[in-house]
């Protein structure tokens, strides 16, 4: 998570969505940076809302608006499955070389006792404000990551730049017609929020 006091932003990192490298482009720019643990670098829109967002306006920072990244949800699960799958993790509970696709996905859809390579979260939780609170104010799609780059030219008024970073291994992957059609099902919020971003 990273706070861009002038531009009254607040970058939330969804995972798997290019924080890596969105945080290294508006890292010039940034007035605080979350890097370290992964469970406030990745800090919720809920948590946000419940504990920075009211420091903040104690501090002065009123206004503030949020900014995060949501990636298609296939292709977001295919992004853990891969990066799941590289050597550092082998011979681990967390590893998924040993697995197909549809294994995976069928292991992030059940209710009770996930296995420790499926524990990857819900964009659609992530993104939840949570009570009465505020949803996110600037939320973009992965795949138009150049609207992004846009949006904060203009309000760095600076040019942006993404380096690659953090890409997970090229694969080619099938989930079958069947799992899909659960999985669309079972993760419905992520699959409509996704569809109602423009």
């Amino acid at each position: 998570m990273m706070i861009l006091w002038q531009e009254r932003l607040a970058f939330l990192a969804v995972p798997k969505t290019g924080t890596t490298a969105i945080e290294a482009a508006l890292a010039p720019h940034a007035a605080i940076t979350y890097a370290k643990p992964p469970q406030v670098k990745h800090m919720t829109l809920q948590r946000f809302n419940r504990f920075m967002r009211p420091y903040l306006e104690k501090v002065g920072m009123q206004d503030i608006r949020t900014l995060a990244v949501m990636r298609e949800p296939v292709s977001w699960l295919g992004s853990w499955y891969r990066y799941r799958q590289r050597d550092g993790l082998k011979n681990t509970t967390k590893s998924t070389a040993h697995l197909s696709f549809d294994d995976f996905v069928r292991a992030y859809m059940m209710d009770k006792n996930r296995p420790e390579f499926a524990e990857v979260g819900s964009q659609a939780r992530f993104l939840a404000p949570g009570g009465n609170s505020k949803p996110v104010d600037h939320l973009f799609r992965y795949s138009d990551l150049n609207l992004l780059i846009e949006f904060l030219s203009q309000q760095l008024k600076s040019d942006m730049v993404l380096p690659q970073m953090n890409v997970s291994p090229q694969q080619e992957l099938h989930l079958s017609p069947e799992i899909a059609r659960q999985y669309r099902q079972k993760f419905a919020a992520d699959f409509d929020l996704y569809a109602s971003l423009r």
